[in-house]
């Protein structure tokens, strides 16, 4: 019995000082990569406000499946094996210069995804800026998983953006 305690008294205690210690980890993180791209900025914005476009350019999206809402492309479903809450990306907004979606997932706060295209006068290129913006709980497990954030997403963007520069400034 006593070795009973001691052993739920260590796990409080444990958890109490894994939790206090993950408090001092923020819980908005921002990632954000850039490129230029020698393009005009309606070619950029075409592919990157219609998500049928992103296999062409981003990793991992050529077996995605498309997201349709009311007839209209605004996706793309990344796993589906659970019907009721598909894994997916969904545009939310498209403006003239920036697109903004939201990667949608059970197990986590949805998170803000945004492509912006940067002209400047007398420039012939445009600086593309892909961020995601995360929004984490007070879960231990979700902040100290927010230290290896950059090292799972931060590649696969700046290859995307790689994908994107080579893709236009080859059709021009």
């Amino acid at each position: 019995m006593r070795l009973i305690r001691f052993g739920l008294i260590s796990f409080i205690f444990l958890f109490l000082l894994i939790t206090g210690i993950s408090l001092f980890i923020p819980s908005h993180v921002i990632m954000s990569k850039a490129i230029n791209i020698k393009s005009g900025k309606d070619s950029v914005m075409a592919q990157i406000s219609n998500a049928a476009n992103w296999k062409n350019w981003q990793p991992g999206m050529d077996t995605s499946k498309l997201l349709y809402i009311a007839g209209e492309v605004k996706g793309v479903i990344l796993d589906d094996k659970d019907p009721q809450h598909p894994v997916c990306i969904k545009i939310d907004k498209i403006e003239p210069d920036q697109v903004t979606a939201q990667f949608i997932t059970k197990k986590m706060k949805p998170v803000v995804i945004g492509w912006k295209a940067i002209s400047y006068p007398n420039n012939d290129s445009v600086t593309v800026q892909w961020y995601m913006d995360f929004h984490l709980r007070w879960y231990p497990w979700e902040k100290f998983g927010s230290l290896v954030l950059e090292k799972s997403h931060g590649a696969r963007m700046e290859q995307g953006l790689t994908n994107l520069k080579k893709l236009l400034q080859s059709s021009r």
